[in-house]
This record gives C-alpha cells, structure tokens and sequence, in this order.
C-alpha cells in the first residue's frame, strides 16, 4: 500500500451487511449482532425495498434529508429546499404513535438536476440549527439495500456503537492490509477498487437513469413505432395475396369449361364459338388454300 492511499477512500455501489460494517470494507465475518440480523434479512429476501406503500415518486429526483431537528416541520424543510429547485412532493416521517418527527424526510424534485443541485450543496447545510446530511435516494437505487431498523444503513453516531460505512457521510478507507479476494468473493463482496480511490474532498455521484436498449423496447412508445413500422409489410403481404387471390379468379374465370363431347351443350358451344369468330374461319381456310 503506498503512502499516497492512506489518505484515499471510496465508495459502496452495493449494499452488504458484512461490508457496511468494515472500515476498509474488507471485513469476512460479521462484526455485531445488527450486521448478524441484516444479513439474515438479506439472504432470506425479508426486506422489499418496493413494499412501503407511503413511498412515491420518482427516486432519481428525491433526495434523503436525515439529522433533521425534532422541531422541524414540513413547511420549514420545504421552503429551506426550495432553494434548490422545485419541490414536487416532500415527506416528513413521523412516529406513528405520538406523531413526532423521527429526524429525517424525503424530498422529491421536479427534475433530476434539481435533484443532483440539492445533493451536493445542502449536505451539510444548518436548519434550525441542527446540521443535516442529504443522501441520494438509496432505499430503491441502491442494490441490497438494508435499513437501520433491520441492522443496515449508513453513517450512524460513534455513541451507538454500530457505524455503517461505504456511504457518503462515512466512506471506506483505503485498506492497509492485504485484501482477502476469495473470501471477498465466495461471500459476493465487491473487492476495493485499487488503483481507483477517491479523496475525501470529491463527492461521490448518485446514480444515473440508465435507458438501455431493452427499456426502449419494452416502452408503450416504442412499441406502438414498432408496430406502425411493420404495419406496412403486413399491408404489403395481404395486398400480395389478394393479387393471387384475383390471379386466381381471372385464371378461372377465363379457363374453358369442360364439356362432354357427346354433351348437347359441348355441341351447342361449338357452334357458338364458330359464328362468334368467323374471320379466323375464313384465314384458316385461306391460308389452307394457298
């Protein structure tokens, strides 16, 4: 490890128990009985980041607002963050029993950018003289997510005993000893990125909206373009077969029926054709007489 990483942290992409609970994110076995409890909830597949029917909205646009004052209200929060853009929707949660607030709120913007604006220059900023933290929306962006109240989370108090590291309060630091990559990887734990640290003075970005190929397809848009895109070739294919179909009716139409020789009608049609066309009865006979 060299001197330049002792200074040098980075970031968790994804959550894991064993990992937020490491300060060099390297840590094997779980560290207390929350990390224990988180990663039985996270194997078990008890926890649905998508199962809280209070939350709406976009998250690309909503921010975490948490060491919020107990005195501070929602008209308070939304004109202290209507500073950084237009305030869509904002949510104080509340103890369900005594109605107080619990310190911290979601806040949803209009759009990403006032999103992104508020994240970077609110962290840290006073209201109600209680310094807040913004975090970027990470209950349904970040994957495996866990919250405090199940042993995960991030950040935490020194006085609690129970940090959480790899978010942006409490990033991991550069590790200083040597890194267990298989047990790293039996164990599905991102390895550090060596060779990719940060400093403690970048801001870490929040996740972007990724619009992949198989999100276009999968659009209502996009598939009425599809479908008027072929609609042509399917107009083309019925308008073939309806050629072949008339084809086939002046094919038929056209065709001579079949009579019996000995018919009367057979004999009947002859004579009608005869008189129906007499000049190639004289050309024939002319040229039969040349």
């Amino acid at each position: 490890m060299s001197a330049s990483n002792v200074n040098a942290v980075f970031y968790a992409d994804t959550y894991h128990p064993i990992q937020s609970g490491s300060i060099d994110g390297t840590d094997i076995l779980p560290h207390d009985r929350a990390v224990y409890g988180a990663l039985l909830c996270s194997n078990a597949g008890l926890y649905d980041p998508f199962g809280d029917p209070k939350v709406i909205g976009d998250p690309y646009c909503t921010v975490f607002v948490g060491h919020l004052s107990r005195q501070t209200d929602e008209e308070i929060l939304r004109k202290v963050m209507s500073k950084y853009g237009r305030v869509k929707n904002l949510r104080l949660v509340r103890d369900i029993v005594t109605g107080a607030s619990r310190g911290y709120a979601f806040v949803e913007y209009e759009t990403e950018r006032e999103m992104r604006r508020a994240y970077e220059d609110a962290h840290h900023s006073i209201i109600d003289n209680s310094e807040v933290i913004v975090d970027y929306y990470r209950q349904q962006l970040m994957p495996g997510w866990i919250p405090r109240r199940l042993g995960g989370g991030l950040g935490g108090r020194k006085e609690s005993g129970q940090l959480r590291f790899g978010g942006r309060e409490r990033p991991f630091r550069a590790p200083l000893r040597p890194i267990p990559y298989d047990d790293l990887k039996r164990l599905g734990i991102p390895p550090p990125p060596e060779g990719r640290y940060m400093s403690r003075f970048e801001v870490p970005s929040p996740p972007r909206r990724r619009s992949s190929h198989a999100d276009k397809e999968d659009s209502p848009y996009v598939q009425r373009r599809s479908n008027d895109r072929e609609e042509p070739s399917h107009k083309q294919q019925r308008s073939s077969a309806d050629r072949d179909d008339s084809s086939h009716k002046h094919r038929r139409f056209h065709q001579e029926p079949s009579y019996d020789k000995d018919d009367s009608s057979y004999k009947h049609h002859r004579r009608r054709g005869e008189h129906s066309y007499p000049h190639k009865k004289r050309s024939a006979s002319r040229d039969h007489s040349s």
